[in-house]
């Protein structure tokens, strides 16, 4: 399960910190994802690497940092320099099909889909 917190509204040049929250083997082993919707349209932001690297996706390349805090099994994604058009709600979720092999300890997948949060509303105006 997945949890993710600490959306909220912020002005134009602010910034936010979300959080997500989960099972110690998905957030290290499941090729964790952070995602965000707006109208129906499901936009990647950053994803990680089997080595625990992050990946981000131009839009958010330098102004958005992930990092996970082991001590807490949690993963955080710090936003910065925030623009009206980053408001959406954002999700973190597993990526079972690109971490497929990682590890055999466990499962990146809740029946036949991948983990997903509920979601956190970013507003920025």
């Amino acid at each position: 399960q997945l949890v993710e917190s600490g959306g909220g509204e912020a002005q134009a040049g602010g910034s936010l910190k979300l959080s997500c929250a989960g099972s110690a083997y998905i957030l290290e082993n499941c090729g964790m994802v952070w995602y965000r919707q707006t109208k129906g349209k499901e936009e990647k932001l950053v994803s990680v690497r089997k080595d625990g690297t992050p990946v981000y996706e131009d839009t958010v390349k330098g102004r958005f940092t992930l990092s996970h805090d082991r001590s807490k099994n949690t993963l955080y994604l710090e936003m910065n320099n925030l623009r009206p058009e980053d408001s959406a709600i954002y999700y973190c979720a597993s990526d079972f099909v690109r971490a497929r092999g990682w590890s055999s300890g466990g499962s990146c997948l809740r029946g036949a889909f991948n983990y997903w949060g509920q979601g956190t509303q970013v507003t920025v105006s």
